[in-house]
């Protein structure tokens, strides 16, 4: 704790106000500072913490809480990273180019956009910006629609409303990945202070949606279109395209949660807006009910990611695992595919079972690290991939990267099609547990508040690694230095162990599998009481 301010501190502390373009993160600062020269204990607290940056960029951007200070974003923040990119841009040949750049409804997000815009123009490059806030698929699909060579999407995802942040993409329309994110880390750090970055307006204004919309609408369908959708957007930017998009599709009876349908960066309704996080999820199931829904359709705050929720046998509403979306959804492409060689991929943290449907199929199969910035980069011929955090791309041939908008409206066919024969997507699931054993899933998650009890966590499993998970033996493969993973094997489990690289928290992600030799149901309930021994034994490792 930072009881004090240090002399060093403070000065750190004016000289970043020195330097803040940004009149109100100047005020936003010196008040806070004040406070703690005064002897507020818990201003002193705040002052270091929000000093204790810079952010790190990664190839995952940007991510953190909106504030003053070098540890949070704010328009200096985002000023001098854009001053880095367009450096690194430039020492790579590519000076002048089309870069674009758009942005989610969240706090800070209009002035973080504007400000990558004017200084990726000052510093000579052709900048599109989006007329208004979208989601990031179609930021991903603008950088290939334009020919562009990089683009920047302002936008937290499904952090809480506090955070922000800033997500890179390259001219391949994929995320960045390493060496690309040291390389801009260093030319950040080489950037002038943000006060003295050059900034210029002029940037085009354009809409990619009708391009996009149209390419949605074309993905390979059937043609039943009678169903029945309610939907959530989770107070983000997702509702209007998503709606346009199921209507130039064919489907009209979509019923929107009201309360979560515009925009909204407090998302007053949800305490994690993220459709994974229990409760998130709550008012659209009660919408299906109410409404008599054949299917759910939940996307996150900026509609990369799509979670899909379906009636019970009891009746009841859920929402299906990643790993169940994922299977549906990527069997029915590879057996509906025109493609004579298919790629399909997901993450060494998913269930292994997309791998069993493409070698009953005859396609291809690779898992990755995780990652869409690794799956999209899979191999030639990628017809679909999916990571078990509700990422699903269906449509890699123009969004490279996870895209809820399209992935909705694909499972929407999918679901239609089922209808119409009388069937529904647990039908599905039983008829692929029936051929290729009962896959169950499960994510054990430890929330810190110090990333380096990760890191301890880590060396502790790495040094005396369990010997056996619910009864079961089990070794250990460590996966350094391509990551910081762990890898548990045995018969039928396997338990994959990593810290988040978007959130403060180490997750194990644990799958058991049994074969279905007699009765599914009895299957299932033997995979479902080892999965528990299983998870029992991984919170007691890290806890």
């Amino acid at each position: 704790m930072q009881n004090t301010i240090t002399p060093e501190l403070r000065d750190a502390a004016h000289r970043w106000i020195a330097e803040d373009p940004d009149p109100s993160t100047r005020e936003e600062l010196q008040s806070v500072l004040d406070r703690a020269l005064a002897g507020d204990a818990t201003a002193a607290d705040e002052v270091a913490d929000r000093m204790a940056g810079p952010l790190e960029f990664g190839t995952a951007g940007l991510r953190g809480p909106v504030r003053a200070g070098p540890n949070g974003m704010n328009v200096a923040v985002v000023t001098r990273t854009t001053a880095g990119v367009a450096q690194w841009l430039t020492g790579k040949g590519l000076a002048g180019g089309v870069v674009v750049v758009g942005r989610d409804a969240r706090h800070g997000s209009e002035a973080f956009a504007q400000a990558a815009a004017e200084v990726l123009t000052a510093a000579g490059f052709a900048v599109k910006t989006m007329p208004l806030p979208l989601p990031t698929p179609l930021l991903a699909y603008s950088v290939k629609h334009y020919g562009a060579i990089a683009g920047i999407q302002i936008t937290a995802s499904h952090n809480p409303p506090a955070d922000n942040g800033y997500k890179l993409y390259d001219s391949t329309g994929g995320q960045i990945v390493p060496p690309s994110d040291g390389e801009i880390e260093h030319a950040i750090q080489a950037a002038p202070a943000a006060v003295d970055v050059p900034r210029a307006p002029g940037a085009e204004v354009v809409d990619p949606r009708a391009a996009y919309l149209a390419d949605v609408a074309n993905l390979p369908q059937s043609p039943e279109r009678e169903l029945r959708i309610a939907a959530t957007a989770l107070h983000g930017v997702g509702a209007a395209t998503l709606e346009t998009a199921l209507t130039q599709a064919g489907f009209t009876d979509v019923h929107f949660v009201a309360e979560q349908s515009r925009p909204d960066a407090d998302f007053p309704t949800v305490s994690f807006p993220n459709p994974e996080e229990p409760g998130a999820t709550d008012l659209l199931l009660a919408l299906a009910s109410e409404v008599d829904a054949d299917l759910a359709v939940a996307l996150d705050p900026d509609a990369d990611r799509c979670a899909l929720g379906v009636r019970g046998r009891d009746g009841e509403w859920r929402m299906l695992r990643g790993d169940e979306t994922g299977v549906l959804l990527g069997s029915h492409l590879l057996s509906t595919t025109d493609n004579p060689d298919p790629l399909v991929a997901t993450t060494i943290v998913s269930s292994s079972l997309l791998g069993e449907l493409a070698k009953a199929a005859g396609a291809r199969y690779a898992e990755t690290l995780t990652g869409f910035k690794w799956l999209v980069r899979a191999g030639e011929g990628l017809i679909f991939a999916y990571e078990e955090a509700l990422g699903l791309c269906v449509n890699p041939g123009f969004v490279r990267d996870k895209d809820g908008i399209a992935a909705s409206v694909f499972a929407a066919g999918f679901a239609a099609a089922l209808k119409a024969e009388g069937r529904t997507p647990l039908d599905v699931l039983d008829d692929i547990a029936t051929r290729h054993g009962v896959h169950l899933t499960d994510q054990v998650s430890l929330r810190v508040t110090d990333l380096a009890v990760r890191g301890k966590l880590m060396a502790g499993l790495r040094a005396e690694p369990p010997v056996t998970l619910g009864g079961t033996p089990v070794t250990q493969e460590d996966l350094l230095p391509d990551a910081d993973v762990l890898r548990l094997r045995g018969d039928g489990l396997r338990v994959v162990i990593r810290p988040s690289g978007t959130e403060p928290k180490l997750k194990a992600y644990l799958q058991v599998v049994t074969p279905v030799t007699g009765d599914l149901a009895a299957a299932r309930e033997t995979a479902t009481a080892r999965l528990s021994a299983v998870r029992e034994d991984i919170s007691t490792l890290l806890s």
